[in-house]
């Protein structure tokens, strides 16, 4: 099935981006009420999974699915359990169906190598690992105004009050709400989104608040393109030539030393276990939490920069999967994990609609294997990771900037944007590859 190509938004057309605040601890909650909504959590959560695993498994997800498990729930509590379990399970269908087909993908030019006679004698035949239902661990409760009601505060010292319906019928428990002064001044003059989110964390309860706010598209039509390109060594590359925020030092060290400090944990308790000891020591860390943190916050000021530095530009960024990128060492998917690359193209997205910057996300197959002078797409044009030098034509260039020039090509693309899967985008680059050659008088 062909899937509707996604229309552009136009310059001065309106558009709605959500904003949230959150950290906002439940402090002032008295241990009654916490005991109310730990009961109902733990109801909710089980509930929830019931329908993960239905919809990953046996049915569609359908927000509107008629309830069928019994619960201690009431039928409002229980609609908003399918709701939030149909979003997860739709999320995870969409994910495990694009790293099957780029595991097909793989598969095909595993296939096309060694008929070939080029492929390496090291190289293995991909396989498909099936993915695992999706188990709920922490409890996230995405609330509507139908189960959970926020308030203003008209007397008293609170800003707001929660009106949550718990367990027993027609009885709500009121949670009292604190702001921060940051809290005040991000909502000030603010209409706050009726639904709410409740999270459980090994510190307590905390609520996610959110607002609507309309931003128009500035950016003009004649606006000249930039391609960027998404990567580790580099988190952006434009085909402007510019490099923001890396993985590399700092944050490579710091990821190498939290791997070995948790390995020399799990040794020790393997050790332990093995002596009878019943108290054993975490292997959580604190500094793998801090270090996620601060590549977030890497990625965010390279994103910032990029942004800054073309004002009048819009953007063309790649169209990424994360969640089919596999090595066979397992330090190396650690250190892909810890780049975390996912957040970049969301951060991307939520800078230009904050901005009122017009992005685009486009196909990126063969992107980075693509020469951009001759169109001629293969791995043998990438000798290493930071070099480009193509086997047909010897244009020589930096990798990333190579790839964010075709990105950049492919936004205004439709012949290429039309292409269902990598095998007809990879046909389409070798039938312009000749086109190129007999443009060029080359045999």
């Amino acid at each position: 099935m062909k899937q509707r190509r996604q229309k552009r938004p136009k310059p001065g057309a309106p558009q709605r981006i959500t904003k949230s605040v959150t950290h906002i601890r439940l402090i002032e909650v008295n241990p009654g009420k916490l005991a109310t909504l730990d009961a109902l959590a733990s109801v909710y959560l089980a509930l929830c999974q019931q329908y993960v695993t239905l919809f990953c498994t046996d049915e569609s997800p359908d927000k509107f699915r008629a309830p069928c498990f019994p619960t201690m729930l009431s039928e409002r509590w229980h609609r908003v359990a399918i709701q939030q379990a149909s979003g997860i399970a739709q999320s995870w269908r969409s994910n495990r169906a694009n790293a099957y087909q780029d595991y097909l993908d793989d598969l095909a030019n595993y296939y096309e190598q060694q008929k070939e006679g080029v492929l390496d004698a090291s190289a293995k035949e991909p396989t498909w690992k099936e993915w695992d239902v999706p188990t709920l661990q922490q409890v996230c409760i995405q609330a509507n105004a139908n189960v959970v009601v926020l308030e203003p505060s008209q007397d008293s010292c609170f800003d707001y009050w929660l009106k949550i319906s718990t367990l027993e019928h027609y009885k709500r428990t009121l949670v009292p709400v604190k702001f921060a002064d940051y809290h005040r001044q991000a909502l000030e003059g603010k209409a706050i989104n009726t639904s709410v989110t409740l999270n459980r964390r090994n510190d307590g309860w905390w609520l996610t608040l959110s607002y609507d706010e309309v931003v128009t598209i500035q950016t003009e039509p004649d606006a000249p393109i930039v391609g960027v390109d998404v990567g580790i060594a580099n988190f952006l590359t434009t085909s402007t030539g510019q490099h923001y925020g890396t993985f590399n030092g700092k944050l490579r060290e710091r990821q190498r030393r939290d791997r070995e400090k948790r390995r020399r944990k799990h040794k020790l308790r393997k050790c332990l276990e093995k002596k009878g000891v019943e108290k054993l020591p975490s292997t959580s860390s604190k500094s793998g939490q801090r270090l996620a943190r601060h590549v977030r916050q890497e990625i965010n000021r390279a994103v910032n920069q990029c942004f800054a530095e073309h004002p009048e530009a819009q953007f063309a960024y790649e169209r990424l999967s994360v969640a089919a990128m596999k090595f066979k060492a397992r330090a190396m998917n650690a250190y892909l994990y810890a780049s975390n690359l996912a957040h970049i193209p969301r951060q991307i997205a939520w800078n230009a609609a904050k901005r009122g910057v017009l992005a685009t996300r486009v196909k990126s197959a063969y992107s980075s294997q693509e020469c951009s002078v001759c169109h001629y797409p293969d791995r043998a044009n990438r000798p290493d990771q930071q070099t480009f030098c193509c086997v047909v034509c010897g244009y020589q260039a930096h990798a990333d900037i190579n790839a964010a020039t075709n990105i950049e090509r492919r936004l205004g693309d439709v012949e290429l944007q039309a292409c269902e899967d990598r095998k007809e985008i990879k046909a389409l680059l070798l039938r312009r590859h000749e086109a190129w050659k007999k443009l060029n008088g080359w045999p």
